[in-house]
């Protein structure tokens, strides 16, 4: 090539100046953000990636927002149930000691119906303050409501989980065969012929009996049902008086009946148990403790005990209902992760059952007070006892299978999603560092050749001298 004067070297030049300036932004831009990319032209397929990736991180995020607000509501209504279940422990001693009546002045009956009292205001106190942002949790408004066919043919109808959503869920319940107590007929006829002590044990626990030659059966009867509430055995008197018969208190295969001679005649050694009903319900078996079913299948999970009921009833479990049929919660990103959790009142007129009483029957003055019987009262605080245990250990197996492992999962998918978007889309320093070093470099050699090219035009003037 000849020795010319033109820029076509400086105009290479500045070419290559112009693009390394702009690589050099380009990274400089990356370091700035801490992204890969900023712009679709960056990368248009790993742009695509991100914006997946950022909207499950979006509905990861929520979720767990959900699960731990979740959380913390479920842990109020399990503290409040942990402090109910105290009192009525409370209640069931003092009941309990109330039936040895002939150990306990008019004074001490007094202050303990007080304390009684006092315990099933503070229960009902309880209830009506446990609240999660202003809504109530234990006063009811949170169960899951149904509709029985027959009135009176179930009872205590408890839902503690159903099927999200609105739509109603109905279940044909059906009774194959009745439950029985356990029964020892004629456990003494006439008084005994010498003072004789025998034992007599049930489901709750053992009493021994004294049975004086000089008593008459309607006297030790008297005394059997003293103990009731220590043993779970009731007695009845037959055939004029003359008859002792035993009944467990219960019905089921867990209650029994036993007598045991100590010393002395006139009680034989027997023993007798209950049986359980047989019920199924949409055909399938379920647990059964005495006329107390128990069933879980498809979703649904509920107890009720039986009333009338000798054939077939319909229970319809409500999807939806003036207001609310149970409390639902999101445990997941989706619609199908949904679950609704049922939270019965625990008032003191809510505790117990048909059968056997409610709570607050127990005050002064209601029908199942220690002044009018204790054995009873007793029998009605553990009834309600069973249930805030059962309902607690609910509220806490939802909260440990179902919340906290919902929790725990979505806290390790978004660890992989936030993992996976930074191998798409974070800077690494190091590299950029290296390449900024690099077009500093070449943006430096640049410069300098474009003095080199500027030289080379003015020897072309040397020449003309």
């Amino acid at each position: 090539m000849g020795l010319t004067v033109n820029n076509v070297t400086t105009l290479s030049l500045l070419n290559i100046l112009g693009q390394t300036s702009t690589a050099q932004e380009s990274v400089l831009y990356r370091m700035a953000t801490g992204y890969k990319i900023n712009r679709g032209a960056d990368d248009p397929a790993g742009l695509l990636a991100v914006t997946s990736l950022n909207s499950e991180l979006t509905a990861v995020n929520a979720g767990i927002q959900s699960n731990q607000r979740t959380d913390a509501i479920l842990g109020v209504a399990d503290g409040a149930l942990s402090q109910i279940s105290s009192l009525l422990n409370e209640i069931q001693t003092l009941a309990n000691g109330a039936a040895n009546d002939a150990g306990l002045t008019a004074d001490e009956l007094a202050a303990n119906q007080a304390q009684i009292d006092d315990a099933i205001a503070s229960i009902d106190r309880i209830v009506s303050n446990t609240q999660f942002n202003g809504l109530k949790l234990l006063d009811g408004s949170m169960a899951i409501n149904t509709t029985v066919g027959t009135a009176g043919a179930i009872t205590d109808v408890k839902v503690y989980s159903r099927k999200a959503g609105s739509s109603d869920t109905t279940l044909t319940i059906s009774r194959d065969s009745a439950a029985s107590n356990a029964v020892l007929s004629s456990v003494m006829t006439t008084s005994t012929s010498e003072d004789s002590t025998f034992s007599v044990q049930g489901k709750l626990g053992t009493a021994v009996i004294t049975a004086l030659s000089t008593e008459n059966v309607s006297s030790v009867a008297y005394k059997i049902n003293q103990a009731k509430s220590q043993t779970g055995v009731s007695a009845v008197v037959t055939g004029s008086g003359k008859v002792l018969n035993l009944y467990s208190t219960d019905k089921g295969s867990d209650a029994f009946v036993r007598t045991k001679l100590i010393q002395g005649s006139g009680i034989a050694d027997d023993s007798d148990y209950g049986v359980d009903a047989v019920v199924t319900v949409n055909g399938q078996k379920t647990a059964v403790d005495g006329d107390h079913v128990a069933y879980t299948a498809n979703g649904i999970s509920l107890s009720f005990d039986l009333g009338s009921l000798t054939s077939t009833v319909i229970l319809t479990i409500k999807g939806s209902d003036t207001g609310r049929s149970g409390a639902t919660f999101q445990l997941g990103t989706s619609a199908d992760t949904r679950a609704t959790l049922g939270i019965e009142g625990v008032y003191s007129a809510q505790l117990g059952n048909a059968t056997e009483g409610y709570l607050k029957s127990l005050v002064s003055g209601g029908g199942n007070s220690l002044l009018d019987d204790p054995a009873q009262a007793a029998t009605i605080a553990r009834v309600a006892a069973a249930q805030v245990a059962t309902l607690q250990g609910r509220v806490g197996g939802f909260q440990k299978f179902q919340v906290r492992t919902s929790l725990d999962s979505l806290t390790n998918t978004r660890e992989a999603l936030e993992k996976a978007k930074s191998v798409i889309n974070d800077v690494d320093y190091a590299v950029e560092s290296a390449e900024l070093n690099r077009q500093n470099i070449l943006m430096q050699s640049a410069i300098s050749l474009l003095g080199v090219a500027a030289q080379q035009s003015a020897q072309v003037l040397s020449l003309l001298r």
